[in-house]
């Protein structure tokens, strides 16, 4: 029997791909790591995990799962699901990936995913894609106050090549995960960062504006240049996963700078009086559209 240390870069169906070194390994999950009611993904994408493979046309198992020092994650979408989905585990960074146009941006989303990136410290990159739909001018007006939030910002355009070197650069040696709603261009863009990838590309759906799910299987891909991306299936819904009501405007950068010159440690920044919170936004030193994504975040939670 050989025991081997491997990366997990790809699931589907209960199999999983563990990649050791110059070999892939297709293995199941050893039954004894299943017993017991799961809260979460027992092994998930960009996992460090030790397999048993015996040979001999017997299956290879994987025997135990390193512990994660963060990851991507939301609640399972289904009704009642109380239960952790892992997108990506051990990420060195997450590039969430928005269009400017053709589907129209989901910044509500977008501020989602950011505070999911917060809460489990992964440095984040927007990339809003598709600039050449609607100018550059205009896209900076739609994403420009996330850079003054200390986040990385690239504009980009599959269709004109518009910030696929700074993708490239910045992709270079880590483990990245792109995350972002169906139809947003993830898959056109890595094609271009990587030729020869021949991700699908679809179309967005006339009728809804929404675009189609065309990435179907959670996969690393490994770049030639060095590192792993995964492109994964777009989102339709974020649910926040073990977040508190109280702790959400920790995770807003800009209020997280606010909150100990409110008059109550324990404001809300909804109509308590002495809110530092609400007079920024008053004042205008506050963007209006994420004080109303942390007001719709915090009573979805306290629900």
């Amino acid at each position: 029997m050989t025991i081997s240390h491997g990366l997990v870069v790809s699931s589907q169906s209960g199999f999983y791909t563990v990649e050791t070194g110059d070999e892939h390994i297709v293995a199941r999950l050893r039954g004894r790591l299943k017993k017991g009611r799961a809260t979460g993904d027992i092994v998930a994408l960009g996992d460090r995990v030790e397999v048993s493979h015996p040979g001999g046309g017997v299956e290879a198992m994987i025997e135990s799962v390193e512990p994660r020092s963060r990851a991507l994650v939301r609640q399972d979408p289904r009704p009642n699901g109380l239960y952790e989905q892992v997108i990506v585990a051990n990420p060195d960074q997450a590039l969430f990936v928005f269009a400017c146009a053709n589907p129209q941006p989901r910044l509500r989303m977008l501020d989602r995913f950011l505070v999911v990136a917060e809460a489990q410290q992964i440095p984040a990159t927007v990339v809003a894609n598709k600039v050449d739909v609607v100018g550059q001018a205009a896209a900076e007006e739609q994403f420009g106050h996330y850079a003054g939030l200390g986040y990385g910002l690239i504009y980009a355009s599959a269709a004109t090549g518009q910030g696929v070197e700074e993708l490239r650069q910045l992709l270079h040696g880590k483990l990245s995960v792109l995350a972002g709603p169906s139809g947003v261009g993830k898959s056109s863009l890595m094609n271009l960062v990587e030729p020869g990838l021949d991700l699908r590309v679809g179309e967005v759906q006339q009728s809804s504006g929404k675009g189609k799910h065309t990435t179907v299987e959670r996969r690393l891909f490994k770049l030639a240049a060095g590192g792993y991306v995964a492109d994964t299936p777009g989102l339709k819904a974020l649910a926040l996963w073990d977040i508190e009501p109280e702790e959400l405007d920790g995770y807003f950068p800009e209020l997280r700078a606010l909150i100990h010159h409110c008059q109550y440690r324990s404001c809300h920044h909804f109509d308590e009086p002495g809110c530092a919170v609400r007079a920024a936004v008053e004042t205008g030193d506050l963007h209006p559209a994420r004080y109303e994504s942390y007001k719709l975040l915090r009573q979805g939670a306290k629900e």
